[in-house]
């Protein structure tokens, strides 16, 4: 029979005088056990908050290294920062340069990772975290110089192959990045930077299953990053489970209170737990949007109707539904006999020219036939969209409508951007505010 029995927190930090590096890793191992281990690590550090008032010496040292070790658990970095400087010793200087690097603190990091190395933390170790912040810091030399000198650890050492992934990905090297993240959760299962980044990969490839998996193993083993609760949180989301996006988003506020993104991802996700769903009817907006979305091209159109949609940057049936008769036929060599055809295209999909417009569209094409861009307006339209540098859901809203482009982005309505899944206010105003720096704007605004 495997043995259950929680590790009791309480005995390794409050009853134990002595904090070492295997209490640490145990207090990590009984947190992984789940269940109401979070709830006692906050009592604890609640005990431990009242017995330093009243400590001095060495005594307040061991208790404030406690602390900042608890809080750099519960997430706390500020607090485990603040305890940690008060501590003293190898262990205590470490935590400290692991919780400044999290903070992006990366010179006192580094400072920090110095002391523990001279008060006798495992060399390796602390290399490794020193390979990491010269990563951080783009001096890729630097940190490839240290993993070369510790070759020897690629046969045992899970932080190890981390680190390599990691400047391989900073390489572009992706392919070989990920077999390295791969072989240090197989080295260490538990290992949160590796999972972390697995999960991320699925999650820009859109594999949004496989992603969660990796995301959510990084869950069983704290400390929860802020980038890891907000991902998972948005792809809770786009799966219908609010209840659990929630509880990532008042994870990361009860860390940092002051996190205003999460604050208005926890909004969002706190409506739509409330709203009523109709499935036929999603089932049947869909369909529609599928319908919108079909390109001009799969048609067998004639040449001059196909070379005059195409100078109308009119991509796709949805294009078309926003432009009236009178606009196609404005254009050049765009004939009756041309309009006959589209016509017939629409109806076969129960759509027609303007059909947008009369439920309240605006139509307002900033680039007409009749005014040609110059190479470097023509350019800035060009640009892919993930130049913007989006958040997460704002992307995935791109993805799903099909967007790669600048241009065809203003070519969309904020009503449109909004209509897709999970996508609100937070995310229309970054995308207007990341098209202004192009002096673009969205249609109709």
């Amino acid at each position: 029979m495997v043995d259950t029995m929680l590790i009791d927190l309480k005995a390794l930090l409050v009853e134990r005088e002595d904090c070492d590096a295997g209490t640490v890793q145990r207090v990590r191992d009984g947190l992984a056990q789940g269940k109401t281990q979070f709830r006692t690590l906050r009592d604890i550090n609640d005990t431990l908050k009242k017995r330093v008032e009243t400590a001095a010496g060495a005594q307040a040292k061991k208790i404030h290294l406690k602390l900042g070790i608890a809080n750099y658990f519960l997430g706390h970095l500020a607090v485990a920062i603040e305890n940690l400087r008060q501590a003293e010793g190898a262990l205590a200087a470490f935590y400290l340069g692991k919780a400044l690097l999290e903070h992006q603190e990366l010179d006192e990091a580094f400072k920090a990772f110095d002391r523990s190395e001279k008060s006798g933390y495992t060399a390796s170790q602390v290399l490794l975290q020193k390979a990491g912040i010269h990563r951080l810091k783009g001096e890729l030399t630097q940190a490839r110089a240290i993993l070369t000198k510790l070759a020897d650890q690629a046969t045992h050492n899970a932080e190890y192959h981390f680190q390599l992934g990691s400047c391989l990905m900073a390489e572009g090297q992706r392919d070989q990045a990920l077999r390295s993240f791969e072989r240090a959760v197989e080295l260490d299962p538990s290992h949160t930077g590796a999972l972390f980044q697995l999960g991320h990969a699925n999650d820009l490839a859109g594999n949004d299953d496989d992603a969660v998996q990796f995301y959510e193993r990084c869950l069983n083993h704290p400390p929860l990053h802020v980038g890891l609760l907000m991902n998972l949180g948005i792809l809770y989301e786009d799966s219908d489970k609010y209840d659990k996006a929630v509880d990532c988003y008042r994870k990361i506020l009860h860390g940092d209170p002051r996190h205003e993104q999460a604050r208005l991802f926890l909004k969002d996700a706190e409506a739509s737990l409330t709203q009523y769903y109709n499935p036929e009817q999603d089932a049947a907006d869909s369909r529609f949007s599928q319908v919108l979305e079909i390109p001009v091209t799969d048609f067998e159109l004639s040449v001059r109707s196909r070379n005059c949609l195409k100078k109308m940057n009119i991509r796709t049936l949805g294009d078309l539904t926003r432009v009236s008769e009178q606009q196609l036929l404005s254009s050049k060599n765009f004939g009756e006999t041309s309009l006959a055809e589209i016509k017939e295209i629409l109806g076969a999909k129960g759509l027609r020219l303007g059909m947008a417009l009369e439920e309240g569209s605006q139509f307002e094409r900033r680039f007409h036939a009749q005014q040609p861009l110059s190479e470097q307006e023509q350019a800035v339209l060009n640009k892919a969209v993930s130049e913007l540098n989006l958040s997460v859901r704002a992307r995935k809203c791109m993805n799903r409508l099909g967007i790669n482009t600048l241009g065809e982005l203003i070519n969309r309505t904020a009503d449109e951007l909004l209509e897709s899944k999970n996508f609100g206010m937070t995310s229309l105003n970054e995308v207007r505010e990341k098209l202004r720096q192009y002096g673009l704007t969205l249609r109709g605004d």
